[in-house]
């Protein structure tokens, strides 16, 4: 009997791992840390800095690289070398949660007067909060030179964070709902919106809504903008976690509109609501930056553990790069895409060097 029972353990097993190495789920081996597989499958990722504190943003100077770190400080990158820039604010950055030092945008003039704008949670009273500030770089690291836009609902979930500089020369910052979902759908509040300012921080004159800031609504958390070469701007927007889950989105934002949050997800439709050009049903992405180039978005996935590509005139999606684990922001400079990893957010799988800014050299056409 002992023996009966022991071939068919062993015969259980047996199929077991037969079964496990064939479904069709299964992506095989994993690359290395610091690999990855790309476009063609082949490892072609190059570490370019590592060693970060769960980082957010890529921005680009000349041959300098600024990547912000949630914790409240600046890393800049010069010729494979890091250097750790400390920040002087007037209200302190507060890391809690989704919160901290996220968004961060040169400004264009920024070689002449080394100033950028920043999107980061301070506390006021018991309340959490985010505000845009205007930075500029010195000798002993970046001081607040003023405060732009203040009071925007903040959260231990959903601050949103990115910004951007159009090409009209207008800032532009995404908000989330911050765990109040009818914010989204409320025109007067700051959240759950896309924002656009001039860049002293007064309110445009064309905006769609006279004296506002507010550009589009009806967000949930949007954290990723750019723009393609003919003007349009597209937005990436994290889904509901619960039930339903997924319905994270790719968007084609346009002044003025609504995007339905909460009250339409997926493909459902509503009388003055806009649906997504893309979204991920029942799957999760957890879209985070997002860059354009042609007719392709990139987009930074967090849950997803990818960079996915979107080809927005074929109508399709599909995985672009994976094997490196969470990542929260992507940028597109001289052929290259450079990528962050955010396996150190505390909801990720650290591995050694971690974070890391990666690139890879995209293919031509």
């Amino acid at each position: 009997m002992l023996g009966h029972w022991n071939r068919r353990v062993l015969l259980a097993l047996l199929f077991s791992f037969m079964a496990a190495c064939s479904s069709p789920g299964d992506k095989g081996t994993q690359p290395s840390p610091g690999e990855g597989k790309g476009e063609g499958g082949s490892p072609s990722v190059e570490t370019v800095a590592e060693g970060l504190a769960t980082p957010w943003e890529i921005e680009f100077a000349g041959e300098d690289i600024y990547i912000t770190e949630r914790e409240g400080s600046i890393v800049k990158v010069r010729g494979g070398k890091k250097e750790r820039q400390p920040l002087s604010l007037s209200r302190p950055v507060v890391q809690e949660g989704e919160g901290g030092f996220l968004g961060m945008a040169l400004a264009p003039d920024f070689e002449k007067t080394r100033r950028a704008y920043a999107y980061h949670t301070y506390r006021e009273g018991n309340r959490l909060l985010n505000r845009v500030v205007l930075l500029e770089e010195t000798d002993r690291g970046w001081r607040e030179v003023r405060s732009l836009l203040e009071g925007i609902p903040g959260g231990a979930i959903h601050n949103g964070g990115r910004l951007r500089v159009g090409p009209d020369e207008r800032l532009y910052i995404t908000t989330g709902d911050a765990g109040d979902e009818e914010s989204a759908q409320e025109p007067r509040s700051l959240g759950g919106k896309i924002l656009r300012l001039k860049l002293d921080g007064t309110v445009p004159a064309d905006n769609p809504f006279p004296g506002s800031p507010v550009y589009s609504w009806g967000h949930r958390n949007p954290q990723g903008l750019d723009w393609s070469d003919d003007g349009v701007l597209y937005a990436s927007e994290h889904g509901p976690s619960g039930m339903p889950s997924g319905h994270d989105e790719i968007n084609r934002i346009k002044p003025g509109k609504n995007y339905g949050w909460p009250e339409i997800i997926g493909d459902q439709g509503r009388k003055g609501m806009e649906r997504p050009l893309f979204h991920s049903g029942s799957d999760t992405w957890a879209p985070s930056g997002l860059a354009v180039s042609g007719e392709k978005v990139y987009v930074a996935c967090l849950r997803g553990e990818q960079v996915r590509v979107f080809d927005v005139k074929r109508r399709t999606s599909e995985v672009f790069l994976e094997g490196l684990g969470r990542v929260r922001d992507v940028a597109i400079r001289d052929g290259y895409l450079y990528l962050l990893t955010n396996n150190t957010d505390g909801r990720g799988d650290p591995r050694p060097g971690d974070d890391k800014l990666l690139r890879m050299k995209l293919k031509e056409g």
